[in-house]
C-alpha cells in the first residue's frame, strides 16, 4: 500500500501514550480510510529487548506510522528494519515528548538540543530501511526557544535526509512541568510554524497542538502541508467521519455513528474470543455520541459495565440502544 507521504501527512491522528493502540486505530480507520494513524511511542529498548510484541497491528489499520523513542542511531536503525519487515508505512522519531522518564533515556524533547545526534539517527534509519523517516518535534525547549534554535535543528536534520517534520507548536519545559502540563501550559505559537514553512518551502511541514475543528484545520492548511489532531479526535472520534471527503477528495458515503459502532461488532467478538476484556476496545469508543441526546447514558453504560470480566458484546449493543431507541437513526 504505497501512499505519497506528503499526501498522507495532510491529516493525521497524533501518537498518544496509553491511547492510540491497535484497537483505537482499527476503530478510527472505520471512519477514515486516508488519515495517517500513529502507534503510541514505542522505545527501541522495548522492541529489541522487551518480552511482549510491541509492533502487532491489524492490516486493516494501514496506513500506520510507527513512532519510535530512542537516541542510539544503531538501535533506531535496527528497529526501523524490523518495522519495515512488519509492514509499517513510515517511521517517526519522537523529539517532542517531555516526560522525565524520557530524558534519562535521552530521547524525546531533550534531543532538540542535540541536532547532530538526531541527524545521525535519521540517516541510520534511512540507510536501514526504505520507509520514509519523519520527525515530530516541539518549537523549543526550556530557555532554548528562539526561532534560530528551531531553524538550526530543522536545518541540520533536513540535511541528513529528513524531509518531513510534524511540529507541536509549543515549547517543552523539561523540568518543572508534568507531561500533561506540557500539553497545555506553554503557549501555542502557530505563526512560528508557518514561518518555518516559508523558510523551508521544500520540506513537508505539518502542525500539531490545540487543533479542535475543521475550520482551524482549513486555516492551518492554507499555510502548511498537514494537520495532526490529538486529544480532540480521541474525545470526539466521530470528527474523523468527514475527513476523507474534506481533505482527500473521497466520494465514499460517510457512515453514521450507529453504523460505525455496528461495524465494530465482529472485531469486538474476535477480541473477546481471544480471552481479552471488552473495555480494551470500548474505552476508545466512549466519546462517540458526545453532545447528543443520551450520549452520556451511552458513555456511562459502557464505562461502568465494559471493565467487568464477564462483559460481552451485549454491553455494547445495550449502550447503542440507549442512543437509538429514543430517536430515529441518523
Amino acid at each position: 500500500m504505497s501512499h505519497n507521504v506528503s499526501h498522507l501527512q495532510r491529516f493525521s491522528v497524533a501518537p498518544m501514550l496509553d491511547w492510540t493502540d491497535r484497537h483505537c486505530r482499527y476503530f478510527h480507520r472505520l471512519m477514515s480510510q486516508h488519515t495517517l494513524l500513529y502507534t503510541e511511542m514505542v522505545t527501541t529498548g522495548a522492541i529489541l529487548f522487551g518480552k511482549g510484541d510491541y509492533l502487532a497491528f491489524n492490516e486493516e489499520e494501514q496506513p500506520v506510522s510507527l513512532q519510535l523513542g530512542g537516541s542510539d542511531p544503531k538501535a533506531l536503525a535496527e528497529c526501523a528494519k524490523i518495522a519495515q519487515q512488519r509492514g509499517y508505512n513510515e517511521i517517526n522519531l519522537n523529539v517532542g515528548c517531555p516526560s522525565d522518564r524520557v530524558q534519562s533515556g535521552r530521547f524525546g524533547a531533550c534531543l532538540m538540543a542535540e541536532p547532530a545526534l538526531v541527524a545521525d539517527a535519521v540517516k541510520a534509519m534511512q540507510d536501514a530501511c526504505d520507509l520514509p523517516v519523519t520527525v515530530k518535534t516541539r518549537i523549543g525547549i526550556d530557555e532554548q526557544d528562539s526561532y534560530a534554535f528551531l531553524t538550526t535543528f530543522i536545518d541540520q536534520v533536513a540535511q541528513a535526509g529528513c524531509d518531513t517534520f510534524i511540529v507541536h507548536a509549543r515549547k517543552a519545559w523539561l523540568s518543572g512541568l508534568s507531561p500533561k502540563e506540557n500539553r497545555d501550559i506553554p503557549p501555542l505559537d502557530y505563526e512560528r510554524v508557518y514561518q518555518l514553512k516559508q523558510d523551508f518551502p521544500e520540506l513537508v511541514i505539518a502542525i500539531n497542538g490545540g487543533i479542535k475543528t475543521y475550520e482551524q484545520c482549513d486555516e492551518h492548511l492554507q499555510h502548511l502541508d498537514g494537520v495532526m489532531l490529538g486529544r480532540e479526535v480521541y474525545s470526539n472520534p466521530y470528527l474523523l467521519a468527514e475527513v476523507d471527503r474534506r481533505y482527500f477528495g473521497s466520494t465514499r458515503p460517510v457512515l453514521s455513528r450507529v453504523e460505525v459502532i455496528e461495524a465494530m461488532f465482529p472485531y469486538v467478538e474476535k477480541h473477546l474470543a481471544s480471552g481479552a476484556k471488552l473495555s480494551h476496545v470500548t474505552r476508545h469508543m466512549l466519546g462517540m455520541f458526545q453532545g447528543l441526546p443520551n450520549g452520556r447514558a451511552y458513555r456511562r453504560h459502557l464505562s461502568e459495565l465494559s471493565p467487568r470480566g464477564d462483559a460481552t458484546l451485549k454491553v455494547l449493543e445495550d449502550a447503542l440502544k440507549l442512543v437509538t431507541e429514543f430517536r430515529p437513526a441518523e
